[in-house]
């Protein structure tokens, strides 16, 4: 019995992976706001590029698809090309579907499904294509037969008219069959390779004022699976930190961050902090210390909280002794003016400043 059950686990684990490609295109009639026609395709699920009615053209939407222009550099106008043709033809089978379903104007939607799955440890290869109206399916095609079969009875003459077009019939099979999962073999390197590549980060200390934390940034960094920390000899610190969230860069890359509260941390403790970055799939840590002559800011220097509370101190000593000075010779310019006024001369103001003990 339990050898069976490892059996059967063992098994499951060594399943295949079944990796697919699909083409989704969606026409439709008086949608407000709402392109006419939308082509997707999606790998295994992940959206990697579009064509719009109102652009007329398909566009990669993942970084990774770019590369695709190597192989092939025609790639990309060929596939709009193509949607283009797609696009008129699922126009056309709008007003078709209207005709033989006995509808007036409004709101109609057709959509077509198309592509292939691949199982990537037996090598087979399964084409489809459906197509769908008003949310429920019409028409199928069996790939292997080379025959299409019509899922309601408004779609039989549909059905007749596709199964005798044999340059159609050959055509799809070659799609689905040939085209497709070549480049759906080819989507799947350029992601892997994507996937593991490894960018390091611009590490930076950022602070607005003296008087402000102090930030580690990091930034241009991939793949987004990073952490940012502030260390004591070498100890992690939870306490008076705050982390940001990880953002997305226009180049696909990453940037995080992590403030410093230094209102706590001595002048002399400084060289004992640091900002640790860690990138998955590098081995070796990435680290910036605290120090005064690396921190970036709008100020012309970078000083300590210290150093500037002794520079306003400076400030202030020198204006009381301008102001002390401003007032003595003020003083003296009076008294030169008024002799009769001076303190000598007047016994009374002699005897206020002097009273009696």
């Amino acid at each position: 019995m339990w050898e069976l059950l490892l059996l059967l686990l063992s098994c499951h684990v060594a399943s295949p992976v079944l990796h697919s490609l699909k083409h989704v295109y969606t026409a439709s009639t008086e949608v407000p706001n709402f392109p006419d026609f939308v082509a997707v395709m999606l790998v295994d699920g992940i959206q990697t590029d579009h064509y719009y009615s109102n652009t007329k053209r398909t566009v990669p939407t993942q970084v990774w698809m770019n590369q695709v222009t190597a192989d092939d550099p025609e790639y990309w106008k060929r596939q709009t090309l193509f949607t283009e043709e797609q696009e008129r033809r699922c126009r056309n089978r709008i007003e078709i579907l209207k005709r033989r379903f006995n509808q007036t104007r409004g709101i109609h939607v057709l959509q077509v499904l198309h592509g292939c799955e691949w199982d990537d440890e037996t090598g087979d290869v399964n084409g489809f294509d459906l197509v769908s109206y008003e949310g429920e399916d019409i028409l199928t095609l069996d790939v292997n037969a080379q025959r299409w079969i019509a899922l309601k009875p408004e779609l039989l003459i549909t059905q007749h008219k596709w199964n005798n077009d044999k340059g159609w019939l050959e055509f799809m099979d070659h799609r689905l069959n040939q085209e497709c999962p070549v480049t759906l073999k080819n989507s799947l390197k350029y992601q892997k390779s994507t996937l593991q590549k490894t960018d390091r980060p611009l590490l930076s200390l950022l602070q607005k004022t003296p008087l402000s934390p102090v930030t580690c940034h990091a930034t241009g960094f991939y793949p987004g699976k990073a952490v940012i920390f502030w260390s004591r000899d070498g100890e992690d610190l939870h306490e008076h930190v705050d982390h940001s969230e990880l953002l997305h860069n226009h180049d696909d890359t990453f940037q995080m961050s992590v403030d410093l509260d230094l209102s706590l941390v001595k002048p002399d403790d400084w060289p004992r902090y640091e900002c640790v970055f860690q990138l998955s799939g590098v081995e070796d840590d990435i680290v910036i210390k605290l120090d005064p002559a690396v921190i970036k800011t709008n100020w012309v220097k970078n000083p300590s909280v210290p150093t500037l509370l002794v520079t306003l101190s400076a400030v202030v000593t020198v204006a009381i002794v301008f102001i002390a000075a401003t007032g003595i010779l003020v003083y003296k310019k009076k008294k030169a003016e008024n002799p009769s006024n001076s303190p000598d001369n007047n016994t009374e103001l002699s005897e206020n400043l002097n009273p009696e003990t």
